[in-house]
């Protein structure tokens, strides 16, 4: 038998090629993987492309889409090319012969190895650099468009009298530049050395010179580019100062020159700058001197100079001469830290007014009647009483207010309201069954407006609506009330086809609806379609049924997105609100511009600025962009969205700053003009709440003008935690209509308090004038507190409150059973010469899920009040009564307290009689009897509610049924009068 090469065993097994069908397999596999790869890449790049033309802001996409590309080619090219032409020189120069010596012939097989592929690998690697050249460099596009559209701030810096545009504008763009540079160099240098190496031009262990000729000249002049940029590092150094962060005694984040700035470190990196373009020179020279000893010295007194002249002498220069008389020495750098951060921050014209915080008149009648021309004192707490909108206005389990209300203001009968407003917001928890035709295509938009008086509650201290139920009615007026843009909306719907949408649900069941608006992007084309389904990952949308002529997906819903989207370059404020203007509701949304390139402006950081109790709890409160860093702030944009449409309109708002006129020459026609801000838009737009944030945490520092107070700390100041909470965060700014001292009548203000750095005494009190379009609108007043006595700040009044034994025991009752007492906002108002603080209480229990307003605490010169209603507790602390007011009439949106269900009316009979004998326990007092009385009045509520819900299913009503309450109730009509 023929011996067939497998050996005394048998046949050898041959390893042949894969099949031709193996192959052709794994080839389509390859290409398929190939092009999914590349379709995902273009579905991302095309719903981004139709996204941005259905909001009519397709020059934001293609302006920042070219200029990234732009970026990306010429900086990715540049950095090929230096590498590339570096690696081809130093091939170029290698010796025509290499030494006999183990490390060439080492060499020598890495040598062969490489030869037929020398061009590919010149390719692959001048490729992978410039990849992730141009990659970094692409995300330079904000500082490229802010360097090529910069406009002038027509201010200079105190040091090198240089305009701001060149420290906010120029300077970052000279450093990305410089850095690009650094990098171009170092990967030159290690390409060449690496080059030079392999083929014999550098040598190591070989005998004679380490170096041939050419490759030292090579080398040498890499070096020396190296050194001529640090030289250039250097010099802009030099006005690095005026925008570099130090921690200073006086405060954390400083920016600017100090003492030791101005006159050791500036003239440290002048001399520095010298000697590194001498030692750039002599790196050059080698080309002619073929040496490196003078280079190296050169660069070795470069290094010792950075030791001795940039780091030990500023250290001589602080520890001699400015710690023995520092004061005297930073005087005149911190004068300009202050200019400059109170520009900055435009908190430079705020007006600081002694005020005693006592008040010496004893016309207690006056005082009470000043209480109403004083302010609209706020009751309702947009903090607290969601739930309670919640519970009364929601009608479906399918719509959500938010977590925290919004406070507008709206006119009727010629008189402003300051008014609790919220929407009805589509909430997808909420849905009976969960798939996804209901979660995408029926249930899409949530509907209505709820509104309710600021300052009064009803009988029951529920709040008196003036806009409510489904569809809402009441004050506002006729307006489109579907809501498919919301800051609850986070999902994307398919409106608009062949699929009705479940509009709202009334005595006559379930009303469809189907969108007629233009917003979203059409899937009637399949490419749309496919992409949607990529994007997205629901491969539904390809093939779905449901989607068909008209169809149309909404995504990128909260109004904080789409601003976001529309305009990348602005910092969004964290509070969007709602209004109806013009018979549409508009999300109102105030949009910021910032730099942290403003010289001598101390820093701050957003997210912790903007922090207080509120952003604790609600991360939606918090600012957009809350890591950035700034020194420059200006509220200068104001967008609005629509709730039905999704159209995104911007409105220049600040015309004189200098950030938003560059970012509109870099997106031309995406800002309108203020002018074009209707009068009915103008009466909501208000002083936005991160921005007043910002400047109330800098003035804490910052009120101060005079160096030498800034220097000593004695009148820092601090924002006071929230007394209503225990959660240790600084107590929110509040909403209110007031007049300071110097005002004539009242203006719709944003107000917070100060108290000393460590104490909980009272130090100011602060407020902004927040009524857009007024003459006044933006104006700071502070009311400085003496320092040689104390006046009870929020924290103590709130102890205050809690430790007085008859107002402990009256929470005590309230908190009977498994009742809860929730504080609202501590409001604080000047009246007088002295302080009034009100604040609202509000009980959640028993059979109740939502607070109900039940008693106001009132203080003011020492006498405090703990009453049912704001005017009976203002009555209490003045000894005089106010104007007489009327209950309000709720007729229209509370049911009556009275029923002719018979069970509902026997239930309403128990409670009247709880009431009734919870009264007689007060008068002795009982407090067990008292307790007793109102679990019973609790239970005989709950029974009326249940009868009453019960009686509705029967006759088939979807309206809410809330509890009647006894005629006697406690909660009387609280009013601000």
């Amino acid at each position: 038998m023929p011996d067939r090469g497998g050996g005394p065993t048998g046949p050898r097994m041959r390893v042949g090629r894969p099949s031709r069908r193996v192959r052709t397999l794994l080839m389509t596999l390859g290409v398929l993987a190939v092009l999914g790869m590349a379709f995902t890449m273009f579905a991302g790049f095309w719903t981004d492309w139709l996204w941005y033309r259905s909001v009519n802001y397709s020059s934001v996409f293609t302006t920042t889409l070219w200029t990234k590309i732009g970026l990306f080619f010429v900086f990715g090219l540049l950095m090929a090319l230096a590498v590339g032409f570096n690696i081809w020189l130093a091939h170029r120069l290698r010796p025509p012969l290499s030494a006999m010596s183990m490390e060439q012939q080492s060499l020598d097989r890495y040598r062969m190895g490489i030869a037929p592929y020398k061009r590919w690998l010149l390719f692959g690697i001048t490729a992978l650099v410039g990849l992730i050249a141009g990659a970094s460099a692409s995300s330079q596009w904000r500082t490229w468009l802010m360097w090529v559209n910069g406009v002038p701030f027509h201010q200079k810096d105190p040091q090198f009298h240089l305009d701001v545009s060149f420290y906010a504008f120029d300077l970052p763009w000279y450093r990305f530049l410089l850095g690009f540079g650094f990098a171009a160099a170092i990967l030159s240098l290690i390409a060449a050395a690496l080059t030079h190496y392999l083929y014999g031009g550098l040598r190591v262990t070989s005998p004679g010179a380490r170096a041939t000729a050419a490759a030292t000249g090579h080398l040498s002049v890499l070096l020396g580019i190296f050194v001529a940029l640090k030289a250039v590092a250097y010099w802009l150094d030099r006005y690095g100062l005026a925008v570099k962060s130090s921690d200073f005694k006086a405060t954390d984040n400083w920016t600017g020159l100090r003492y030791v700035d101005a006159n050791a470190y500036l003239p440290a990196k002048t001399i520095l700058f010298c000697i590194a373009v001498i030692c750039a020179l002599l790196f050059f020279a080698t080309l002619w001197r073929r040496t490196w000893q003078l280079p190296v010295i050169g660069f070795g007194l470069m290094v010792l100079s950075a030791i001795l002249i940039g780091g030990l002498y500023p250290a001589i220069v602080q520890k001699f001469q400015v710690q023995p008389n520092e004061q005297a020495k930073e005087a005149p750098y911190v004068e300009k830290n202050l200019k400059a951060t109170r520009e900055a921050y435009g908190i430079d014209g705020a007006k600081v007014t002694e005020y005693s915080g006592k008040s010496t008149s004893s016309d207690k009648t006056k005082l009470r009647d000043d209480v109403d021309s004083t302010a609209s004192i706020r009751i309702m707490d947009p903090n607290v009483v969601s739930p309670t909108f919640q519970q009364l206005q929601q009608i479906r389990n399918y719509y959500a207010f938010p977590t925290n209300l919004d406070v507008d203001r709206y006119s009727k009968d010629g008189k402003d309201q300051d008014t609790v407003i919220g929407l009805r917001e589509l909430n997808l928890n909420g849905i009976p069954k969960n798939n996804w035709i209901n979660d995408h295509f029926r249930y899409t938009h949530g509907y209505g407006v709820v509104a309710a008086k600021g300052t009064e509650a009803d009988a029951e201290g529920r709040p008196v609506f003036t806009e409510s139920d489904l569809p809402s009615k009441g004050d506002l007026g006729s307006y489109q009330q579907r809501i498919y843009y919301g800051e609850k909306t986070s999902t994307y719907s398919i409106v608009g086809g062949p699929q009705k949408e479940i509009d709202y649900s009334d005595d006559n069941g379930e009303k469809t609806t189907s969108y007629e608006g233009t917003s979203g992007v059409n899937l009637s084309n399949p490419i749309n379609r496919a992409a949607y389904a990529v994007a997205f990952s629901e491969p539904q949308i390809l093939y779905s049924g449901a989607i068909g002529e008209g169809s149309r997906i909404l995504y990128n819903r909260t109004p904080k997105e789409r601003v976001e989207a529309v305009a990348p370059w602005l910092t969004i404020d964290g509070d969007a609100y709602p209004a109806v203007v013009d018979n549409k509701i508009q999300w109102i949304v105030d949009a910021y511009t910032t730099t942290n390139g403003y010289p001598y402006a101390s820093r701050t950081t957003l997210g912790d600025t903007t922090a207080d109790s509120l952003t604790a709890t609600n991360n939606n409160r918090t600012v957009v962009a809350q890591q950035n860093q700034v020194n420059y702030i200006r509220n200068s944009v104001k967008a609005t969205v629509d709730a039905y449409t999704g159209a995104v309109k911007l409105y220049q708002w600040d015309t004189e700053d200098p950030v938003l006129k560059t970012w509109m020459k870099a997106f031309p026609g995406t800002v309108e003009s203020r002018s074009d801000i209707s009068a009915s838009l103008m009466a909501h737009l208000r002083y936005p709440q991160d921005l007043f944030k910002v400047q109330r945490e800098l003035l804490t520092r910052y009120h101060v003008k005079d160096p030498t107070t800034f220097l000593s700390g004695s009148e820092v100041w601090q924002v006071p935690d929230d007394p209503a909470t225990k959660s240790g965060n600084a107590v929110p700014p509040y909403y209110l209509s007031m007049k300071m001292p110097d005002q004539a009548a009242q203006a719709f203000s944003l107000t917070t308090t100060f108290t000393p750095n460590g104490r909980d005494n009272l130090s100011a009190f602060m407020s902004v004038d927040a009524e857009a379009g007024t003459p006044d609108y933006g104006k700071i007043r502070i009311l400085k507190l003496p320092t040689n006595t104390t006046v009870n700040g929020p924290k103590q009044v709130q102890s205050t409150f809690n430790s007085e034994q008859r107002i402990a025991e009256a929470i005590k009752l309230l908190q009977g059973g498994d009742s809860d007492v929730e504080y609202g906002n501590l409001l604080t108002v000047p009246l007088d010469g002295g302080l009034l603080y009100v604040e609202p209480v509000y009980v959640r229990g028993g059979g109740l899920k939502y607070p109900l307003l039940r008693k106001v605490l009132v203080t003011y010169g020492g006498a405090t009040a703990f009453e049912n209603t704001l005017d009976e507790a203002l009555n209490k602390v003045f000894g005089a009564s106010g104007p007489t007011t009327q209950p309000p009439d709720d007729t229209t949106t509370n049911p009556p307290p009275t029923s002719t269900n018979p069970t509902v009316q026997d239930a309403l009979d128990d409670a009247q009689k709880a009431f009734d004998a919870g009264q007689e326990a007060l008068k002795k007092p009982d407090w067990e009897a008292y307790a007793a009385a109102q679990k019973d009045l609790e239970a005989a509520l709950k029974r009326a509610e249940d009868a009453q819900a019960k009686a509705d299913k029967t006759s088939g009503s979807s309206k809410p049924s809330s509890s009647p309450s006894p005629s006697g109730s406690p909660s009387s009509s609280a009013s601000s009068g």
